[in-house]
């Protein structure tokens, strides 16, 4: 399996950063990696990692301007894409066909193509345009999955909330990761407190 992450330069670029870490350790999965310009001051901003750092969990990796790179091509075959973050500017660029960088070009064969394409789009609250450009794009069959956390799993730490998003993320490959815990239907109520 080959899969395309690309980090924008919304913030929660440690969404993407866990991906590739995931995948990783995954025996038969293959991961190309760009990060753009914002993506890569917001992850240098936000965690510890350097952009070194982040290119070594991936087996490959390109520079956003590197518009001949392997993945710009339908003819290079994956199995598709994962946005993670995805900025607004990302979202409208891919929604119109705008290629100004290896991300929105990686988008935009994925999509020629009829691969899966998943997009984890950061922003809030969410103007009209950026939902036209959303459901623009949801349907052509594009994933939106907004990186929002869910609480029924009990996180703990911020890293529970990212592995959920992780998790759910890998699910849309049927890549099944066992990173937290996913819904198993008990409504009983569980040392319930108030919260006023």
């Amino acid at each position: 399996m080959k899969i395309i992450i690309g980090i924008s330069g919304a913030s929660g670029s440690i969404f993407g950063i866990r991906l590739l870490e995931i995948l990783k350790d995954l025996n038969g999965v293959e991961t190309h990696l760009v990060v753009s310009k914002w993506g890569q001051q917001t992850l240098e901003y936000e965690t510890d990692f350097s952009i070194s750092e982040i290119r070594e969990l991936a087996d490959y990796s390109y520079s956003q301007s590197e518009m001949g790179a392997a993945i710009s091509s339908g003819s290079f075959l994956t199995d598709g894409m994962i946005i993670a973050p995805c900025s607004m500017r990302t979202v409208a660029a891919i929604a119109n066909g705008i290629s100004e960088n290896l991300i929105h070009r990686a988008a935009d064969v994925i999509i020629k193509e009829n691969r899966k394409l998943v997009l984890l789009p950061r922003e809030a609250p969410l103007s009209q345009i950026h939902l036209e450009n959303l459901l623009k794009l949801s349907k052509l069959g594009v994933i939106i999955l907004p990186p929002d956390p869910a609480f029924y799993n009990k996180p703990k730490s911020i890293e529970d909330i990212v592995n959920h998003i992780a998790l759910k993320s890998c699910d849309q490959f049927n890549i099944k990761i066992d990173i937290g815990n996913r819904w198993d239907g008990d409504m009983k109520y569980k040392n319930k407190k108030s919260i006023s």
